[in-house]
């Protein structure tokens, strides 16, 4: 048999409905516009809360160590005069932050981290001359800084520009309660003048710098999300509309994205509009579930009409588990005329769609009806004679399965019926021909469509993350698939990915 496009079998066998349905040739998926979403995918309180601990990870690995600039300063101590106190190479080394929430609204995605400290190292030098002292006394050393009761506060916008996601940063400050400032060496005079003098200066380049830092961090991940591509690759012919469909849908406790999700020709130009009004159709049983993404069955019958069009559905089966079916000897029981005309030639079986198959997806049931030629061929020579042609209506039951984060699965043969199409060797006695192809589609089909079955295709999550402990709800023209994620450092930095932008 020649070998399949992987990814049209998934859609070719894998959801069938026992219900019987007329075959149309008017491909409406095809055309479908790239405003409407067949894809949704619903980031939960949990999942933002798991972003959200990355994140925060992410920003202190980056923001740190962060220098800040020199501070200098004169101050006027009492008995001593005017002393010029100077703070260099002020570098914040550590950052931690023991509380930190998320909140999605209205205005946009709210992350707040409080009680968060801060340890600065400097070097400090001071000079003075009094009228008593001709001479400058001068002197210098380390000092160590404690912040404490520290509040940084950001709000992100999200909003679709042209299909993909624009990222801009509403709001963002940070507030010091507290700080603490430590000597190595010096009188104890100079010590609460460093304090006093240098208190609010430090506080205040505290606060400057680290909005600065994540100001600078939004902008490159911003950057990032506008090169998402929008359309993924599936194999040669064929990708998926990765394309957003209007803004995303905020709640208090969660965050949902539409997708187009449909299969598009490779050369297709995709022209995302903004017309559609997208409403979130993901539920999950377990409300705790960090990640929910559903996919519409308009999603797999645009890959099954994709492939039509396309002409990958048609097979040419010249070697089978019984060999002798392909030989008019093993026929001519069966088709006597036909062993007759033609003896102890080679066979071969041309199948080819008549129609893109015709999907369905209910409750507790997914799968398709199949409809097919199948043209019986006799090898003479360098000759090949189709002799007969029969039409097949073939349905099966399937089932999924998450394999890491793609979604599989597997068909079974539940029934099929078949009727003479033309013939060119006399009347056929389909009673006897349907065990044969009945036997052919359970020992050659189902078993390789199985094989490419069992690889799947993969779901949107962004590499780095592992959906866990998914769960997969069967609803009317609908999968959803609900789960945990993990998260794996090296795949992150093999990938370079979002977090990358801090």
């Amino acid at each position: 048999m020649a070998p399949l496009p992987t990814h049209f079998l998934f859609f070719l066998f894998l959801f069938t409905s026992p219900a019987l349905s007329t075959p149309s040739h008017t491909h409406r998926l095809q055309s479908e516009p790239s405003d409407e979403a067949f894809t949704s995918v619903l980031i939960s309180q949990n999942g933002l809360d798991f972003l959200k601990d990355l994140l925060v990870t992410k920003a202190i690995s980056s923001i740190i160590p962060l220098q800040l600039p020199q501070i200098e300063k004169t101050v006027k101590i009492p008995f001593v005069g005017n002393v010029r106190m100077v703070l260099s190479n002020v570098t914040i080394y550590e950052i931690g932050v023991p509380t930190s929430y998320v909140r999605p609204g209205d205005a946009g995605v709210t992350i707040i981290a409080s009680e968060t400290t801060c340890n600065l190292s400097m070097n400090w030098y001071y000079s003075y001359s009094t009228w008593l002292v001709p001479i400058e006394v001068t002197d210098k050393g380390r000092a160590s800084v404690k912040v404490e009761g520290m509040e940084v506060g950001l709000t992100l916008g999200l909003e679709n520009d042209g299909g993909t996601l624009k990222l801009s940063l509403l709001e963002c400050g940070c507030h010091v309660r507290d700080i603490l400032i430590k000597l190595d060496g010096g009188a104890s005079w100079l010590y609460q003048g460093m304090v006093d003098a240098f208190k609010e200066q430090i506080s205040s380049a505290v606060e400057k710098a680290i909005p600065k830092k994540l100001e600078e961090g939004t902008l490159k991940l911003d950057s990032v999300l506008r090169d998402l591509p929008k359309e993924v690759p599936v194999d040669d012919n064929a990708s998926v509309n990765v394309t957003f469909v209007n803004g995303p849908l905020l709640t208090n406790s969660s965050i949902g994205f539409g997708i187009n999700g449909l299969f598009t020709a490779k050369e297709k130009a995709l022209v995302p509009r903004n017309s559609w009004n997208f409403q979130l159709p993901v539920l999950c049983r377990d409300p705790a579930k960090m990640l929910g993404i559903s996919l519409d069955e308009a999603v797999f019958k645009s890959a099954a009409a994709l492939y039509y069009d396309a002409k990958f559905m048609q097979w040419i089966v010249d070697k089978i588990p019984d060999q002798s079916l392909l030989n008019t000897a093993g026929w001519r029981f069966i088709i006597p005329q036909l062993y007759k005309k033609y003896p102890n030639h080679d066979m071969n079986m041309n199948i080819s769609l008549s129609a893109p198959p015709d999907i369905r997806i209910s409750d507790n049931n997914i799968g398709a009806t199949v409809y097919a030629d199948l043209i019986i061929d006799v090898l003479e020579a360098e000759e090949v004679i189709p002799v007969a042609c029969i039409s097949l209506v073939i349905r099966g039951s399937g089932s999924v399965r998450i394999v890491q984060n793609n979604l599989a699965g597997s068909v079974k043969l539940s029934d099929f019926s078949m009727s003479l199409k033309w013939s060119n060797i006399g009347n056929l006695r389909i009673y006897l021909v349907q065990p044969v192809i009945w036997t052919a589609i359970e020992t050659v089909f189902v078993p390789y469509a199985n094989s490419h079955l069992a690889k799947g295709f993969p779901l949107p999550i962004v590499h780095g993350f592992t959906l866990q402990d998914a769960e997969i709800i069967l609803t009317n023209s609908r999968i959803t698939v609900c789960g945990d994620v993990s998260y794996a450092e090296e795949d992150m930095l093999r990938h370079s990915l979002l977090f990358d932008a801090f």
